[in-house]
């Protein structure tokens, strides 16, 4: 953003910038308009206007990075000066002639801002849940209330299932036991099936993100040696629906059901009772849409897979710690003692490998929710909106925010758990957003198949509002 501030004196860069802003129509207008916002800051004293100067400021130079962008894509397709690179060679950030020239000076800052905003997309959903704990923190500044916005409990739980379902990723488990499944079929539409169910089942333990990251590639692995690569978007979508329905039944099958399992002190009885009904309709759709999965004979692929046993039993009874620390069979201190000290000796990579950005997440979503239940306006509308039904209202904020922020933001104005539990489960469905696992799905699904993103995407949103109206209007009557 600040490159595109810099005014360079080189004279091949600024007749090149001279050139695109005639081509283009572009101009420093965006400097007026810095001065103009630098002035507002400096006069307005309330903090409506200050925050609504801040986001004028940064789209005003999020327009002049763009610009900038372009510029370095033009300066690459007309050679960069005076035969400096010619056209289509890779471009070459070192000094020339012993001195950084203004134009390699350039495009060496746009390169290091294109890695920053390559990163920010990979890690979309902590960056926008941080910067909306950021907007909130402006009306609300920070006091000593916030330390009890954290939910220590839930962020322990979910850290030691996290880093248990790596170590057990790590030693092989999961394809072993998908392998052992998958040899007693024999067509597409059993194997598909297969898949899905492992994929379901697995929601229920290893929470709903975890479970695709390990049975996507392995359906991947088998669609493309059995020759099915045409049913993979479909597959990968059940699978998606899987995860996210099937995880409802357990207390740590979907990080949401995790939080509002400890919010609400639910007995862990009244939990299952609850989500029954809706798991049982969930699986239902589930196996009619994989009948339509054609009946093709095919030959399941043999391959040798390894298994370390020992450290798999190992791993198997940390992870029976970390189900006690959810079901308050174990104090969560001392099981996150223990499972961090084990891995630590016996796994770090595990440890490095836990999905830190989902723990960012929830706890820049616990200071957004906090925040957003002490501005009355906020509360007034939320009180109003949940009086039409906690179900419907909890599944329609999903499609905006995604299931995780909105259980924890609209448990702030309501304690009909009932409907407020059923309704981000089943607002999972629908949207690409509603739901984290959804985006993992789309990105393993673009990684394998790039070409055939659109197609992807028309059948997700088919498949997924389907099962969205279906479960809304089965479960509001």
């Amino acid at each position: 953003i600040a490159a595109s501030s810099i005014y360079y004196t080189h004279d091949d860069a600024e007749n090149n910038r001279r050139k695109y802003d005639i081509k283009h129509g572009t101009d420093d207008a965006k400097n007026f308009a810095g001065i103009f916002c630098s002035r507002l800051l400096r006069r307005g004293s309330g903090g409506l206007l200050r925050t609504c100067t801040w986001s004028l400021w940064i789209v005003i130079h999020l327009t002049s990075f763009t610009r900038a962008y372009s510029w370095y894509c033009f300066q690459y397709s007309t050679g960069g000066g005076k035969g400096q690179e010619s056209r289509g060679e890779p471009l070459r950030f070192r000094p020339k002639y012993g001195k950084v020239t203004a134009v390699e000076s350039y495009r060496a800052e746009v390169h290091t801002y294109m890695k920053v905003l390559q990163w920010c997309r990979a890690n979309a959903m902590p960056v926008i849940a941080v910067l909306a704990a950021a907007v909130t923190a402006v009306f609300v500044p920070p006091d000593s209330a916030y330390l009890g916005y954290y939910d220590v409990k839930t962020l322990s739980c979910l850290f030691c299932i996290l880093a248990v379902v790596c170590a057990l990723r790590s030693v092989g488990l999961f394809p072993v036991i998908a392998r052992q499944l998958l040899q007693l079929f024999g067509t597409a539409r059993s194997v598909g099936t297969a898949l899905v169910l492992i994929t379901l089942v697995g929601s229920m333990l290893l929470t709903n993100d975890t479970a695709l990251l390990t049975f996507l590639p392995l359906s991947w692995m088998v669609l493309q040696e059995a020759g099915q690569e045409k049913l993979t978007a479909y597959v990968f979508i059940l699978q998606n629906c899987a995860a996210n329905l099937g995880g409802m039944l357990t207390p740590f099958g979907n990080p949401q059901n995790l939080y509002l399992f400890d919010h609400y002190h639910i007995p862990v009885g009244q939990f299952l009772s609850i989500m029954l009904l809706p798991f049982a309709l969930s699986t239902g759709l589930i196996l009619l849409c994989c009948l339509l999965i054609p009946r093709q004979v095919l030959a399941v692929p043999q391959r040798e897979l390894t298994l370390d046993k020992p450290r798999a039993i190992a791993y198997g009874l940390l992870f029976c710690l970390a189900v006690g620390m959810v079901l308050r069979a174990v104090p969560y201190p001392v099981g996150l003692a223990v499972i961090a000290a084990a891995l630590a000796v016996m796994d770090p990579r595990a440890l490095k490998s836990v999905d830190w950005g989902l723990l960012v997440t929830f706890a820049a979503f616990f200071v957004f929710s906090g925040n957003m239940a002490r501005i009355q306006p906020v509360r007034e509308l939320f009180g109003r909106l949940l009086a039409h039904g906690v179900l419907p209202v909890s599944a329609l904020t999903c499609q905006v925010i995604s299931n995780v922020p909105a259980a924890i933001l609209l448990s702030q104005f309501t304690v009909r758990f009932r409907e407020l539990l059923i309704g981000v489960n089943i607002g999972g469905a629908g949207t690409l957003i509603a739901s984290l696992a959804s985006l993992i799905t789309f990105r393993e699904y673009t990684r394998r198949c790039p070409e055939q993103t659109g197609r992807f995407l028309g059948l997700f949103t088919l498949v997924s509002f389907g099962f969205l109206a279906i479960l809304l209007a089965a479960l509001s009557l």
